[in-house]
């Protein structure tokens, strides 16, 4: 009840960067045809303007039907292309109930988002039950922490790593009292899991010196410096965004490990301080031995296309692990990794202590 209680109240926290005030309809509209005599194409790639004719199906204008254009720029990574029978998100306004405006802005896709949300909380609850419901209302806190706190605080210039810090802390101790409950347990968990993160950040600012990456290698960053947010200091949000990423599979593993050692006592209550540490280790050591590589098989996806240029055109690996971007992912990886490892004793070690008070 209290995380519920925080969530509607960070539902409503306003941001302090409100929605631009306009006159604007934003609704879906249906592509009843295109017309793709003004683009041209090279290979995959299109340029020029395709005319679309959408009928509005939603809101007061809805039924009108309009002519628009969709501008393409050859960037594979931004550009739409529609085909008859398409749903498109498009923005309109009009005058004396006609539309005089229409800017189509991509496909409508709000509908799948929500039915894919829904299939995931329905087997998640069938397979989880009540803790499946705990799960969900962890993942909507931790959404509405990142949008309500964290983003719009990074924006007005708070220092990232203490924030990142702070909301870490915040999502953890969510996550792992919903799970375990407020006991003991819970706290041998969340207490591992900071001082995981806490290492991890040490490491990552260090590392991020010596490797002299700055913070502009994250996408869309510089946009940032562009649209008036020149005091953002953009190399701390990639250096907080290193262990804020690793502080869920540090968590894993803490959780992971101060539950085995509960049971462990739960089952053999005689067992000493030195044993069930020694147990804590041993699970850890196979806990860890598998989320190093996940966290790697997770990084890898982001820079999977730039690898394949890479080999494409025989780029010496000397020159490639020298480059600013691949240092910045073996920065990612490896810190969030040695945070994943750095958890496993502090949580063995914290479990021994405070799950037993016997030597």
């Amino acid at each position: 009840m209290v995380i519920a209680v925080l969530c509607l109240v960070l539902y409503f926290l306003p941001t302090g960067f409100p929605t631009q005030a306009d006159d604007y309809v934003r609704c879906k509209a249906e592509v009843i045809a295109v017309d793709n005599q003004a683009v041209h194409q090279r290979g995959v790639v299109r340029t020029g303007i395709q005319g679309l004719t959408l009928r509005i199906e939603e809101g007061e204008f809805a039924g009108q039907q309009i002519e628009a254009n969709n501008t393409l720029l050859g960037k594979l990574e931004m550009d739409k292309f529609f085909q008859s029978g398409d749903t498109a998100f498009v923005v309109v306004k009009g005058q004396n109930g006609q539309v005089s405006v229409a800017n189509v802005i991509d496909h409508y896709r709000l509908d799948k988002e929500v039915l894919l949300f829904g299939l995931f909380i329905l087997v998640l609850f069938w397979y989880a039950r009540w803790t499946g419901v705990k799960a969900v209302l962890s993942f909507i806190f931790t959404i509405l922490i990142l949008w309500k706190v964290l983003w719009p605080l990074f924006l007005k210039g708070w220092d990232p790593i203490l924030l990142s810090l702070l909301v870490v802390c915040a999502i953890v101790g969510c996550v792992t009292f919903l799970v375990t409950g407020l006991s003991r347990t819970g706290v041998v968990a969340f207490l591992g899991t900071v001082s995981g993160a806490m290492a991890a950040c040490f490491l990552a600012v260090w590392f991020g010196q010596i490797f002299k990456v700055h913070g502009a290698v994250v996408p869309f960053a510089e946009t940032l410096l562009h649209v008036g947010f020149s005091h953002i200091d953009l190399t701390k949000i990639f250096l907080a965004g290193i262990f804020v990423a690793s502080s869920g599979a540090m968590m894993d593993v803490a959780v992971d490990i101060a539950v085995a050692v509960t049971e462990l006592i739960a089952k053999h209550p005689a067992i000493t301080r030195k044993a069930a540490i020694a147990s804590g280790m041993n699970v850890g050591r196979a806990v860890v031995g598998t989320m190093t590589t996940t966290l790697l098989l997770a990084y890898s996806g982001s820079f999977t296309a730039l690898m394949m240029v890479f080999m494409a055109q025989g780029t010496p690996i000397m020159n490639i692990l020298n480059l600013t971007y691949i240092a910045a992912e073996i920065l990612h990886t490896l810190v969030g990794s040695f945070g994943v490892i750095l958890v496993a004793p502090f949580t063995a070690w914290l479990a021994g202590w405070l799950l037993i008070s016997r030597q």
